[in-house]
């Protein structure tokens, strides 16, 4: 961990993994840095010891002696064993091709690595990882989070803006919003069907947006990104994204019709020359989405009907 950023207890690692030479590997690079490490041998036992000790990260072997590693990281977050946004790091000892990189982040890995690990890399990306996650604790301890999604929830989302619009006003950057929310004409019942990809949408989105945008969700329905130093065409890229990434995002159910997302969005090139706060950017972003026509359309404020997606 960072010397100058030590937390008052360790951060707790749960390694599953059932081979001794790579779990005494990960113990004996963790130990030194500080981490407290505890190690599951099958996929029963890293669920039961999960749920138990609330690590704040799992080290997750793709090949467990009684369960699928994918599987197990899916039931890690869907079966709620984990508190949202601790991170799952996958490794596997066997060469990685691209369609398990993709299971991996599709079943909620942070991570996915191939052994044996580059000690140095492993150890910054877990600094990150931890101290990402015990500051979304902390944010729900102040009540700032929504805890279905591990995103702010709409009190914490404006403090955040708030944050980013005076650094965007002291660097003259610019700065955009982006509302969006499922989309009726995608078919089937969206209230039902937001009510399920809302416990997973968090981690959706952390993966597609950048670590500098806030995340944060408006309503049952509504969820919004505020993003520093991006300008028009930025914000259409971005929420062309969150919605490549939400129509792909499985719903289990194969009958269901894929998913849509619309979106509305608000951005300045310069946010020192803008007459509207961070926050009042917000609320046009959400009024552009809701005055915006469905067909995952991605609406400019103020800017009719124009689709650009």
């Amino acid at each position: 961990m960072l010397e100058t950023d030590r937390p008052a207890r360790p951060p707790l690692v749960l390694i599953a993994n059932d081979q001794e030479w790579s779990a005494r590997s990960l113990e004996t690079i963790l130990g030194p840095r500080g981490y407290a490490v505890l190690r599951a041998y099958n996929g029963r036992q890293t669920l039961s010891m999960a749920r138990s000790i609330q690590p704040d990260a799992v080290i997750l072997d793709v090949r467990l002696p009684d369960a699928d590693g994918f599987e197990i990281c899916r039931a890690l977050y869907a079966e709620k064993h984990l508190v949202t946004g601790t991170p799952v790091l996958m490794t596997t000892s066997d060469p990685v091709n691209r369609q398990q990189q993709l299971t991996a982040f599709r079943v909620g890995a942070w991570d996915f690595m191939m052994q044996p690990l580059d000690g140095d890399v492993l150890l910054l990306k877990l600094d990150t990882y931890v101290r990402a996650k015990r500051e979304a604790d902390s944010l729900r301890q102040d009540g700032l989070l929504d805890p279905a999604t591990g995103v702010y929830n709409s009190r914490g989302l404006v403090r955040r803006a708030r944050e980013i619009g005076a650094e965007a006003l002291r660097q003259r950057h610019a700065l955009a919003c982006i509302a969006f929310a499922p989309d009726p004409s995608s078919g089937g019942d969206v209230d039902e069907a937001t009510g399920r990809i809302a416990e997973h949408l968090g981690a959706l989105i952390g993966r597609t947006a950048r670590m500098s945008d806030a995340i944060g969700r408006l309503g049952a329905s509504e969820f919004a990104v505020v993003a520093p130093s991006t300008e028009s065409a930025g914000a259409v890229r971005l929420a062309e994204r969150i919605q490549q990434a939400v129509a792909s995002a499985s719903l289990e159910e194969a009958e269901r019709p894929q998913l849509q997302v619309r979106a509305g969005y608000c951005a300045v090139a310069d946010f020192a020359a803008s007459p509207v706060d961070a926050v009042e950017m917000l609320v046009r972003a959400a009024s552009a989405l809701r005055q915006g026509p469905g067909g995952g359309q991605i609406q400019a404020f103020d800017e009719g009907s124009t689709r650009f997606g």
